[in-house]
């Protein structure tokens, strides 16, 4: 190594899904590398769906993660609705949604009290802060058992909700099962407040940058199943323009795609985005705790996307006792749905940001191409943008500072590595 060249390294990403590294080289005080190296081997989930009939895909896609399965099951029932041409009704769309919400509160509490809030409390993990505040760890677990509740209802179980198929559900639930649920929720929602207050109040780190933020857009609600995509600089698109939008490309220090937009352009997909451009949206108790949180029109400071997190766990506790109170069983738990060939595309929120969907389907019913952007890939080029300009002003800094904040940095994102890591394309030739 030359005089004046430093390297930092942080071979293994702590309290992030999946395995990821994290690469600087800084020369002669100049930041000339940061590289967020995503290592974890492609998973080929493209290339297994080949061959399969359409109503699999919810099913197969649901596997690529543990976090965030009904996100996947959204998108991909999405996707294939679009394609057959089915519009789900208002009974189903409701229970997609309170399921969606499960999923929010469950990944989103993960990430607040397990993953992230060790670094602003100055703890290395979770297990150390509940040395000195008990209270604080109970309450993250009670809120994300509350989740997990509600998923396991209405999915069949907590992992890989198995309930959920094309046209609506295999079984509805009993209105007497969603009301069992209604006193923990009245608690978590309490909580959820005391949670977006308790993190407000912590010390983030002076920086901001001008971000394309990029979320679906419904017209009535705060997105998560449905919308338009929409993007802080005017695009506004249906879900079947994604590919001309967004555009992948392969950087040799990662087994992860990035996406970038048809010029170029580096967005930010997530929580922040989502409350950019949907802050009109947020339910009456969010947006309140948003305003009590001092947050404006948008938050551009990527260190306090725990607070927006947690005002989304707000809104989806209150979404969860609206549609509890309003459901009333019905008798068609699932539309018939009849094969179109052709292309089908979906786009949901997973709690990362928009999971894109896109299949072919043959006469036959089987799928001949699938596409499948996870939230985490398109994130990566904005995450080593963030690196970059937050650490030129700072390379005076030690290195172990320099490295703690770059994983602090790298874990606003709540990146799913596991999701991010596919290729689009495998081609195997035999003899």
């Amino acid at each position: 190594m030359s005089e004046g060249t430093r390297t930092i390294e942080v071979n293994y990403l702590a309290r992030v899904e999946g395995e990821g590294a994290l690469h600087l080289r800084i020369e002669q005080d100049r930041l000339v590398a940061a590289q967020l190296r995503i290592f974890e081997p492609p998973r080929f989930f493209e290339a297994l769906l080949r061959g399969r009939d359409f109503r699999e895909a919810p099913d197969i896609t649901a596997r690529i993660c543990g976090i965030c399965p009904v996100a996947y099951l959204m998108s991909a029932c999405a996707a294939m609705e679009d394609l057959c041409g089915v519009e789900v009704s208002a009974p189903i769309a409701d229970l997609r949604r309170l399921l969606y919400c499960g999923e929010w509160i469950e990944s989103h509490v993960l990430h607040i009290f397990m993953l992230h809030l060790p670094d602003f409390m100055g703890y290395p993990d979770a297990v150390r802060i509940a040395r000195d505040h008990p209270e604080l760890v109970r309450m993250g677990l009670r809120l994300k058992k509350a989740g997990n509740a509600i998923v396991a209802l209405l999915g069949g179980r907590e992992i890989h909700p198995i309930n959920v198929r094309l046209g609506g559900f295999y079984r509805a639930p009993k209105r007497a099962d969603l009301l069992a649920l209604r006193a923990e929720l009245e608690w978590a929602l309490g909580a959820a407040e005391q949670t977006v207050a308790r993190v407000s109040a912590l010390a983030f780190p002076d920086f901001e940058r001008d971000y394309e933020f990029v979320a679906l857009r419904h017209p009535e609600h705060y997105p998560m199943n449905t919308g338009r995509l929409v993007s802080s600089r005017g695009v506004d698109l249906p879900v079947t323009g994604y590919d001309d939008y967004l555009q992948e490309h392969h950087e040799v220090h990662s087994t992860a795609l990035q996406s970038r937009t048809a010029s170029g352009g580096v967005v930010h997909l997530g929580p922040l985005a989502r409350y950019a451009l949907n802050r009109d949206r947020l339910t009456p108790r969010a947006r309140a705790a948003a305003d009590a949180a001092g947050l404006g029109a948008q938050v551009c400071n990527p260190f306090r996307s725990i607070v927006v997190r947690a005002v989304e766990v707000v809104l989806a506790f209150e979404e969860a006792l609206r549609l509890v109170d309003a459901y009333r069983e019905f008798d068609l738990p699932a539309l018939p749905v009849e094969l179109r060939p052709g292309v089908g595309y979906g786009a949901t929120e997973a709690p990362r940001g928009t999971l894109y969907h896109r299949y072919t389907v043959d006469q036959d019913g089987l799928i001949t191409d699938a596409k499948i952007v996870a939230p985490t890939a398109v994130n990566q080029a904005v995450i080593e943008a963030d690196l970059r300009h937050y650490l030129e002003p700072n390379l005076h800094l030690p290195d172990d500072t320099l490295r703690g904040v770059c994983e602090t940095a790298i874990r606003n994102y709540d990146p799913c590595i596991s999701c991010s890591a596919h290729f689009l394309k495998l081609d195997v030739e035999r003899d």
